[in-house]
């Protein structure tokens, strides 16, 4: 029996511990100094944007594109474990483009994804309005572009179901658990191994490492005399409350724009009101330490009054509540940070995923498996 601790518990290494306790042979640990899903996942809002993206090849578009294969069955997977119903969104995503777009790149993207099998439709004005009365007059709008195959899911709710289905196999969790340090042995060829995590709990053994914990990863890799700098990006956003539906209830997409989204609650249980989720800002702090962070929430109202550009009914919404929280942006190299910590020969990073954790969590998940699962 192999035991693999995992350090950090919001949706990427809840998505982690789930995918390794499917493997025979291993038990697994996960950890947190919080309860699941209250970091960076807590603050993000589920869009997940795959074949819309204009990454085509390379790590970022096999990452993404894994990942939306993935959630078609693991979200009917994750529902049949845990008996609860997962907020996911298949209707879509809507992205509106504006005067200076550069059409084209759009035109040659669709072609590349209709030979992908993921069409993308492009949409003239006209049909925006027709198919989507909840758009305002947008003067500079000159077209949208629809991608049926991408999807939207509840950040907070799936990390709880990854938790609660990796328990139905076995995986042991511990929150509100500090790490202190660790204790190495050499390894071959100059490098060290990890065969102990030291906790305010007691140690656990490890026969492999994974630092998926987001922010905290950098004092982390600092201990292990490997540090990874990972810093924070903090971002808002609004649930609103309308008494009815922007536009058709039955087609009911995330829409995009001018780095906007307004995502509907399409599973709330509401059934006389319709919820929507607007954000995100996107701020570059310069105080720390990181409980010092504040919110700008002019940044905020701005990113509403854009949404309610697009949307003029937005005007009309009661807040219902205000959130925001920190993304993990490493430095200095491209997100995510995922693969062998250099001078280890067990220890596997998951982390700096910026703004696309919940899209990359399951591609993140079955890459850091088939290292494990390669090496037992």
């Amino acid at each position: 029996m192999s035991h693999v601790v995992v350090i950090g518990c919001g949706v990427v290494g809840a998505a982690i511990a789930f995918e390794l306790s499917r493997v025979p042979g291993l038990q697994v640990t996960a950890i947190d100094r919080q309860h699941p899903g209250q970091g960076a996942t807590s603050a993000a809002l589920g869009v997940l944007m795959g074949a819309i993206s204009q990454k085509v090849k390379g790590r970022a578009w096999q990452l993404r594109h894994q990942s939306m294969q993935r959630y078609e069955t693991l979200i009917p997977e994750l529902e049949a474990l845990t008996q609860k119903k997962i907020p996911f969104n298949r209707q879509g995503i809507l992205k509106l483009c504006f005067a200076g777009e550069n059409m084209s790149k759009w035109e040659e993207l669709a072609q590349l994804r209709e030979s992908q099998g993921l069409p993308l439709k492009i949409l003239h004005p006209g049909e925006v309005r027709s198919q989507y009365p909840q758009l305002g007059n947008l003067d500079t709008l000159i077209a949208a572009v629809y991608s049926p195959s991408d999807r939207q899911v509840h950040p907070v709710l799936l990390t709880q179901a990854l938790v609660e289905a990796a328990q139905c196999h076995e995986v042991k969790f511990q929150f509100d658990v500090t790490v202190e340090g660790f204790k190495t042995v050499a390894g071959e060829n100059s490098t060290q191994s990890v065969t102990v995590v030291q906790t305010n709990r007691g140690d656990l053994t490890a026969d492999w490492l994974v630092v998926a914990a987001g922010l905290g990863s950098t004092p982390l890799t600092a201990e292990l005399q490997q540090p990874v700098s990972v810093t924070p990006v903090l971002g808002q956003a609004l649930q609103l409350r309308l008494s009815h539906p922007l536009g058709n209830p039955d087609c009911q997409p995330v829409i995009t724009g001018d780095d906007v989204h307004i995502v509907p609650c399409v599973d709330s249980g509401l059934t006389e009101s319709m919820d929507y989720w607007v954000g995100a800002t996107v701020e570059f702090p310069r105080e720390f330490p990181l409980t010092a962070i504040a919110a700008d929430e002019s940044l905020l109202e701005e990113v509403w009054q854009r949404a309610i550009a697009f949307c003029p009914d937005l005007a009309k919404a009661t807040i219902v509540r205000k959130w925001s929280g920190l993304r993990p942006r490493p430095q200095e190299q491209s997100a995510p940070v995922l693969g062998p910590m250099p001078g280890y020969d067990n220890v596997l990073l998951a982390t700096g995923h910026y703004r696309n954790g919940v899209l990359l969590a399951p591609a993140t998940a079955i890459a850091i498996r088939d290292v494990i699962v390669g090496k037992i």
